[in-house]
């Protein structure tokens, strides 16, 4: 299998309601984690890259901030959670045409404390249709998403306990995680009696808002080869951008079949460039800001068949002796909306091995992938 550039560290911060840090502090913190990890200086990073929806610090400040010597490539992306995945892929393409040798990448946000991206205007992010949507209820990204979920549930057949199985199961990985934000676990009569947010949410489909910080440091194969943990080496990826698709919530009512999400468009070109299929993948890490983008990127990546995914997950098989463990680390829905950030970090945990009950046994290839509605990224990372 030939792979490219490698992940060899990981840093996090606690994820917390109110981190009484600035952003700053909470991206240095994490990155700073993240280069020990690696065993790793200032001094070695010679790339910085990041995203955010105007809720963040520039990498410029970061590198500032851990005194580095000599940063040679810096990319910010003015995106969200389609990023993380995709900011892989760029800095893959930065080492190997030479740009830099090691780059840190990270995601740092109060979305607890200070901007949180359910509920306010982001910077930057003009609501150019806000007058349109906003009149029939699409007002919030919980809104937009429920009416994408309520149309796959019709055309799929996916009821409100295919919903519930997705939570559950993610709750169970949550309560053996010690950075989870949530760690009780869910029965089915708790999770109807969770409080509805929009049909077909409730409070327990949606992700958890925290303040805080992930980092991971990315390299040459050269270098990886030196870490002091086995490195995740990337194997390939993809992004698709969808028809019509924008950072505008209102760029929704272009869209032609809501019942299919980036992950549908993204199945072709990411098993091609990678050369592997769904049979060989050992665990995956599904971006999750809601319980139904699980079902969609099952289907839409070619895991189960359409209608299948609810049937799946209920039988066990996302679970750690299951075909296919899915969100180990709890997801975003119970560790914490770090936008994406925390796929990333657990898919390089597992592969290393030590995560106590929640580990996949003899795991070597892992799925990750961010986005939930037009556009999307994925990679597939391997032991080695």
């Amino acid at each position: 299998m030939d792979t490219r550039s490698a992940i060899i560290g990981v840093g996090y911060t606690a994820l917390t309601a109110n981190s009484n840090l600035s952003v700053l502090e909470l991206a240095t913190s994490a990155v700073r984690t993240a280069m020990a990890d690696a065993g790793l200086t200032a001094r070695d990073i010679d790339g910085i890259g990041s995203y955010s929806l105007g809720d963040s610090v520039r990498t410029q400040a970061v590198a500032t901030a851990l005194g580095c010597e000599s940063v040679d490539y810096l990319l910010d992306l003015n995106l969200g959670g389609q990023a993380p995945c995709y900011m892989v892929l760029n800095a893959d393409a930065a080492i190997r045409a030479g740009m830099a040798r090691t780059v840190v990448l990270f995601r740092a946000l109060n979305g607890r404390s200070g901007i949180r991206i359910g509920r306010e205007r982001l910077p930057g992010l003009e609501p150019h249709t806000a007058t349109y949507r906003q009149a029939v209820g699409l007002d919030a990204f919980p809104s937009v998403v429920a009416m994408w979920a309520r149309r796959f549930m019709i055309d799929t057949g996916a009821t409100e306990e295919d919903l519930a199985a997705v939570v559950m199961a993610q709750r169970w990985y949550a309560s053996n995680n010690e950075r989870a934000i949530i760690h009780e676990e869910l029965g089915i009569d708790d999770y109807f009696r969770s409080p509805m947010i929009a049909s077909p949410f409730r409070v327990a489909d949606c992700t958890r808002e925290v303040d805080g910080a992930i980092a991971i440091v990315i390299t040459e194969n050269a270098r990886a080869a030196d870490a002091p943990h086995p490195p995740a080496y990337l194997v390939g990826g993809a992004y698709t951008g969808g028809v019509r698709s924008g950072q505008d919530m209102g760029d929704i009512l272009l869209w032609d079949d809501y019942a299919k999400n980036c992950m549908h468009f993204l199945r072709h070109r990411l098993w091609s460039k990678t050369g592997l299929t769904p049979d060989d993948i050992d665990v995956a890490e599904i971006y999750d800001c809601f319980s139904s983008a699980v079902l969609f990127a099952l289907e839409g990546l070619g895991f189960v068949e359409r209608g299948e995914s609810g049937a799946f997950i209920r039988a066990g098989e996302t679970r750690p002796t299951g075909r296919l463990p899915v969100n180990t680390n709890g997801g975003l829905l119970c560790e914490g909306y770090v936008h994406g950030m925390n796929a990333l970090a657990e898919a390089t945990l597992q592969l290393r091995g030590g995560n106590g009950v929640r580990q996949v046994h003899d795991a070597r290839t892992a799925l990750v992938t961010s986005g939930t509605l037009m556009d999307g990224s994925a990679v597939v990372l391997t032991r080695g």
